[in-house]
């Protein structure tokens, strides 16, 4: 079985010989799975500039924060230099890439989006105030946000890509970021669009979240989230999500980065992957390991081996007990 045919099948709940893994940031040769950019977030000297115009804020090895909204007033909004989705430099990396990397499931990474964007533009609690206070102005933010999103969507599948990635983070440790019924009616339609439109072109949809998003679950797939990384199950109950949502899509979840890959030891890591896998990809698929070096935060180098280990061990159907 190729590596492209097991993601597939894992996808579709069509019987892959094992779990498929996908390696973030380091082991990518290993990696079923291949995460191209397809936006231009870190560009730049210190690669600290965003093409929508933001510069990065760091303080560690993280991602970090954008520097300060470039939207502070909606008079801004009006002569704000949009980026042009239609550069084709955002996709030479693309054949050299693929032609590395050879026969795998390849998905254009979005990298941030959305919501998240939003929050970027304009600021964070002033994008949460404006949901309330001026919905009409944000409204037309949101449209030209999604609106170079799908004019991106539509040039992908020439590309060669198999899926499209969404991350936009939603929750918090405990709950989503706003009620889920102002996200239903101001962000469903948008997502929703959005991925009709990446499935008219012969795409899947990988949606990322962190935080507890547990609330939205149910919307995300009725709208057609073929993946969804939950990237801190540790805030969940994974038996009842396996039990409401397992064989609906296809998770794709690491060993918790927040609690046990970073505090844990092997059996730990083992026991939460045996269980992510038991519960979430006992559907004849429907579960991807998720690995990913987080040395940032404390991530050791022998229990990053060990989510590695553990997926492949209890990936094995065969060898699962």
């Amino acid at each position: 079985m190729t590596k492209k045919e097991r993601v597939k099948r894992a996808i579709g709940r069509q019987g892959p010989d094992r779990v498929p893994l996908l390696f973030f940031n380091r082991n990518r040769e290993a990696s079923d799975i291949i995460l191209i950019d397809v936006v231009r977030h870190f560009t730049g000297p210190g690669e600290n500039q965003s093409e929508w115009g933001f510069t990065w804020e760091r303080r560690d090895d993280t991602m970090g924060q954008s520097h300060a909204p470039l939207i502070r007033s909606w008079r801004d909004f009006v002569h704000f230099d949009f980026p042009d989705p239609g550069d084709q430099t955002r996709f030479r990396q693309v054949n050299e890439t693929m032609n590395r990397f050879g026969d795998r499931y390849y998905i254009a990474s979005l990298v941030l989006t959305g919501f998240t964007i939003m929050t970027f533009l304009r600021g964070f609690a002033e994008t949460l105030e404006d949901l309330y206070i001026a919905p009409a102005q944000l409204s037309r933010l949101a449209d030209a946000v999604f609106e170079f999103e799908i004019d991106i969507i539509r040039q992908l599948k020439p590309q060669g890509f198999d899926a499209v990635a969404f991350y936009d983070d939603w929750g918090d440790q405990n709950n989503l970021l706003i009620s889920p019924q102002k996200w239903r009616e101001f962000f469903r339609p948008r997502y929703e669009r959005q991925f009709r439109i990446a499935h008219e072109q012969g795409l899947q949809v990988y949606f990322h979240s962190c935080g507890m998003v547990y609330d939205i679950i149910a919307d995300l797939i009725d709208i057609g989230v073929d993946m969804l990384n939950i990237s801190q199950p540790n805030l969940y109950d994974i038996e009842q999500l396996g039990e409401k949502f397992g064989g609906a899509t296809c998770f794709v979840c690491p060993v918790s980065y927040q609690t046990t890959s970073i505090h844990g030891d092997r059996s730990d890591i083992c026991a939460e992957a045996k269980r992510l896998i038991n519960n979430l990809g006992c559907h004849n698929g429907g579960f991807i390991g998720y690995v990913e070096a987080y040395e940032s935060i404390g991530l050791s180098e022998d229990n990053y081996q060990h989510c590695i280990d553990a997926f492949r061990m209890y990936g094995d159907y065969k060898r699962n007990g």
